[in-house]
């Protein structure tokens, strides 16, 4: 939970700040509420003290059907996000199979692209490996010396 309460403020800051942005530098009316993990709500009103009102008021005043077309647009807006998510995460899930069954793949591209990454990590452990072995000689090196020191 503190980690998330960590990460929710950190991004309250800079969306408030995004908001300010906006409210100064477009002069529009902004109104943002938040509620953090543990359940503490932030409003910010932007230039006009009166702008919750002021925002309320319209929304209010607009006609029904207008609201609705409104609360459409948003909703087909995050399905279409919702849809994008989806597929990367269909085309992340093969991906992973692909890893765990190498024997199931039958695209020549996916083997030669699982072979080249497996290389690279592969020569990215050998190289860590041998940085570790250096450290540790010249550790030992150290050691031996301090040693001779002593006698």
């Amino acid at each position: 939970m503190k980690a998330r309460q960590a990460i929710y403020s950190m991004r309250k800051r800079g969306i408030l700040k995004k908001a300010k942005e906006l409210s100064i530098l477009c002069d529009v009316e902004v109104v943002l509420s938040l509620s953090s993990p543990s359940g503490k709500p932030t409003l910010f009103v932007g230039q006009d003290p009166n702008g919750l009102y002021s925002i309320l008021q319209k929304v209010s005043n607009m006609p029904f059907v207008e609201r609705e077309e409104r609360r459409a647009y948003t909703i087909e807006l995050y399905e279409d996000q919702l849809q994008e998510l989806k597929n990367k995460l269909t085309e992340k899930s093969k991906i992973l199979r692909d890893w765990k069954n190498p024997e199931n793949v039958e695209d020549l591209n996916q083997i030669k692209f699982m072979e080249d990454h497996l290389i690279a990590s592969l020569n990215g452990l050998r190289n860590r490996k041998n940085e570790l072995a250096m450290e540790q000689q010249s550790k030992e090196r150290a050691l031996e010396g301090n040693e001779n020191l002593e006698i």
